[in-house]
């Protein structure tokens, strides 16, 4: 089958298209023919090395966390999906590779695809679908009536994120440029500010929860619109003890985490707040309360642009140029 392979981490030729051998299917897996895959910068960071610290793949391996397509064959504990069926997924970290024309996925990592969605609408919803809902519901607890400030609103997370803690019953606030001011008001933003021209730190106050995905300069002037316990999430670093704990982190990794959150701990607890960093994890469970919300109109994909597969590596530029209103997506089949 064909894939786009990563034979070296940070190559100058930034990947290939080749051929590799179909995957093998285990007992609790679906085998998948992927019709179309979201692109995550997330990708970029792992081809370029800079995840290898706390998910380090063996080359060669295949990119891709996204996927929409139809399972082809199920393995021999397998319930709840047949022949078929059109699903979508993100795969679990160390079993990823949705750039092929087929993957494995367990089936605890799958849900079937929105009815109304197309497979490159479905493609866009995994990853960012599931990092909104374990920021704001799993971790962040966001009530209605509280208040919530999403950064980079344009953004893949951004488009979902909004839309979400709007279904939750927050008022949401969001930076953004001048050219995406109607499409984040659009989808329930109350609070927009142009990046360009305010300082959302002298606009904002006493928020409950924040979802950073920027630098580490936005992330310590958003601790300060945050009231005395609210919370900060962060999708962008720096990972934090918990984390290094969660994923059952050697004691030099843990180290080394410590180290690199120890400012923004700091500064956090001297705020009264509290700081957590956030890496997604697969869910199909989640993502059928997901399909839900979409299925009934609460959520709508926002894509920006749908490449071929043979133009992968320019889509994959596109999105590190973070230009991308809502998310970019590869048509595989």
């Amino acid at each position: 089958m064909k894939a786009f392979i990563i034979d070296k981490y940070k190559s100058k030729d930034g990947g290939r298209i080749g051929q590799i051998p179909d995957p093998e299917l285990q007992a609790d897996e679906v085998l998948v023919e992927v019709h179309a895959a979201g692109i995550n910068l997330l990708d970029s960071k792992i081809r370029n090395g800079e995840f290898k610290l706390i998910l380090p793949y063996k080359t060669p391996f295949v990119l891709g966390h996204d996927v929409a397509g139809i399972v082809t064959k199920a393995g021999v504990c397998v319930q709840q999906f047949k022949i078929g069926d059109e699903v979508y997924a993100r795969p679990a970290d160390h079993h990823i590779g949705t750039f092929a024309d087929f993957i494995a996925i367990k089936e605890a990592d799958v849900a079937l695809k929105p009815k109304k969605l197309s497979m490159e609408e479905a493609a866009s919803i995994p990853l960012v679908g599931l990092t909104a809902w374990q920021a704001l519901v799993e971790k962040g607890k966001l009530k209605a009536g509280q208040k919530v400030f999403i950064q980079a609103g344009s953004g893949g997370v951004g488009t979902f994120a909004i839309q979400l803690a709007k279904f939750l019953g927050a008022t949401v606030a969001t930076t953004t440029s001048a050219a995406n001011i109607d499409l984040v008001k659009s989808l329930g933003a109350d609070v927009v500010i142009d990046y360009k021209k305010e300082d959302f730190e002298r606009v904002l106050h006493g928020y409950d929860l924040v979802l950073n995905s920027q630098d580490s300069k936005t992330l310590e002037k958003s601790l300060r619109v945050l009231k005395s316990g609210g919370k900060l999430i962060s999708i962008s670093g720096p990972p934090d003890p918990d984390f290094a704990k969660e994923i059952g982190a050697p004691w030099f990794v843990k180290l080394i985490m410590r180290l690199l959150s120890s400012s923004v701990r700091k500064k956090a607890k001297k705020l009264n707040v509290g700081f957590s960093f956030l890496f997604m994890k697969a869910d199909g469970a989640q993502l059928k309360e997901i399909t839900s919300l979409i299925n009934s109109g609460t959520i709508i994909p926002v894509i920006d642009k749908i490449f071929p597969f043979e133009s992968i590596k320019e889509a994959m530029s596109y999105v590190e140029s973070g230009r991308a209103k809502g998310k970019v997506v590869v048509k595989i089949k």
